[in-house]
């Protein structure tokens, strides 16, 4: 600490007045005030005006009074404790968990306000962050569904339930032992018990209630953390946008096949929609909801959707974009970026279970994938049988190391255009250097994490590619998460 800040009259944990004038990434509110005035200083300790306060739970055109959290020399951060004069652009929530859970971090914010701030924050992560002035920014694609727009939601069971204030101060709540829902944020070992959730569809709360009251009834015992032992750990929904397919998957610690035929059997009489039933068995200590293995209760196992023109065939345990709609215009906005002409050699690094592999296929004269995870090779190739794609190869590779050898090994032409989504953290350098060696005229990168788009970005425009144009894709509404395809070109 500095002598300046050792004669702070304000502290941690304090409380001040704050209005709010911008929105910062992940959702907080810019404050700018004097540091003298903050802090208590007097001039001869200096006179830094617009010392910048992030407020988090506040908007722009906010007045909060909100507590200190941190002060440093530079910045401070604050937490909104009450709200003075509201900014014109909050909406009512409409989930009355919005608040507690953490599944919506801005629901009380207007979506059009959302898409426009992603839109900045998209724009200035490349200004600032990247150092790029001259490429062209298109306009976001906000989602075509604000709401109900999750095709699968994962749910935990806990034999400690979270109570919210309301509950809280209410007497005789009883089921505090058994709870069915969400984990409060940095919460692990407690769970909201939820009833209805506004990111999925109306049948998948009526799934998660039956559930919930069908083991109740019977006082099944839940998994615990901590001792090992218990038997419910996940129920996970998958419903299909764009086909009538509707899978429940229950995680369980182990086998109980009278218990779970008999949930099969009354969950059908409730819900005839459901298509499928799987029990997954998850031995292992990790809190994952993916099984060890899996046993089919009733039907196919899988279900089925479409993205395009294309169709999917989905398991319990892979992975498919969240949002069905809005995946297909991010894998257009990646199609119209690569302007494919019909005779270009595609590579599609990262490429899961063959999604945007096969959505461009007809475009390209050959599109070879590499992905480092061998079950997601194996959807792809099911994937690709399925739509009678031809022109598609699928390879393991280590995308942490490198995937020349594979390249090399395999004796595939050299790209024209590659493709890259890799998960948040980005590439890895080794594998930013394997994409400069292979030296594409174009590539489309495409991001869950901006940030990380442009750490990459800039090595490859070092390398002497060209940043021409980016476009953001919202994916999630009600959340700070946005996609973004960024093209390149050879210099």
């Amino acid at each position: 600490m500095t002598n300046t800040e050792s004669k702070m009259n304000i502290k941690k944990g304090d409380v001040a007045e704050f209005q709010i004038e911008k929105y910062a990434f992940e959702g907080k509110g810019i404050a700018k005030v004097s540091k003298n005035e903050l802090l208590g200083l007097t001039e001869e300790n200096g006179n830094e005006k617009n010392y910048v306060v992030f407020v988090i739970g506040s908007y722009p055109g906010d007045t909060v009074n909100a507590r200190l959290l941190k002060i440093k020399n530079s910045y401070a951060e604050a937490l909104v404790m009450e709200i003075l004069t509201p900014s014109s652009e909050r909406v009512k929530a409409k989930c009355k968990f919005f608040g507690t859970c953490g599944g919506c971090k801005q629901q009380d914010l207007d979506y059009d306000v959302q898409a426009k701030y992603k839109q900045q924050q998209v724009e200035e992560i490349f200004n600032k962050l990247g150092g790029f002035s001259d490429f062209e920014i298109e306009p976001i694609i906000p989602s075509q569904n604000v709401f109900h727009y999750r095709n699968k939601m994962e749910f935990s069971f806990s034999e400690k339930r979270w109570l919210t204030k309301e509950e809280i101060s209410k007497e005789g709540i009883l089921d505090k032992d058994f709870s069915l829902g969400l984990h409060i944020p940095k919460i692990y070992d407690k769970v909201l018990d939820v009833d209805e959730c506004f990111l999925q569809s109306e049948v998948s709360n009526k799934i998660l209630n039956f559930t919930r009251d069908f083991f109740k009834k019977r006082n099944t015992s839940i998994y615990s953390t901590k001792t090992h032992t218990g038997y419910l750990r996940n129920l996970v929904i998958k419903q299909a946008s764009l086909t009538n397919d509707l899978m429940v998957n229950l995680v369980t610690s182990e086998e109980n096949d009278e218990l779970v035929n008999e949930y099969c059997d009354e969950l059908r009489k409730e819900i005839p929609h459901v298509t499928t039933v799987i029990n997954n068995i998850n031995k292992k200590f990790a809190a994952v909801a993916v099984g060890d293995y899996e046993k089919v209760i009733y039907g196919s196992g899988f279900i089925y959707d479409e993205i395009g023109k294309h169709k999917f065939r989905i398991s319990a345990n892979s992975f498919f974009q969240t949002n069905t709609l809005q995946a297909e215009k991010l894998y257009q906005t990646a199609l119209d970026f690569a302007e494919l002409k019909g005779n270009e050699i595609v590579y599609d690094l990262y490429s899961g279970a063959g999604t945007i592999t096969i959505f461009i296929s007809d475009k390209a004269k050959k599109v070879y994938a590499f992905e480092a995870v061998e079950s997601a090779i194996a959807d792809a190739k099911v994937n690709a049988d399925l739509n009678n794609i031809l022109n598609v190869k699928f390879f393991a590779a280590d995308l942490y190391k490198s995937f020349l050898p594979i390249v090399d090994k395999y004796n595939i032409p050299k790209p024209d255009v590659m493709i890259i989504d890799p998960p948040r953290s980005g590439m890895h350098p080794t594998t930013v250097d394997d994409v400069i060696k292979l030296s594409p005229n174009k590539i489309v990168y495409v991001s869950c994490n901006p940030a990380t788009q442009v750490r990459d970005i800039k090595l490859m425009v070092e390398a002497g590619y060209k940043l021409i144009k980016i476009r953001p894709v919202d994916m999630f509404p009600h959340t700070f998460h946005i996609e973004n395809v960024a093209l390149l070109i050879k210099g």
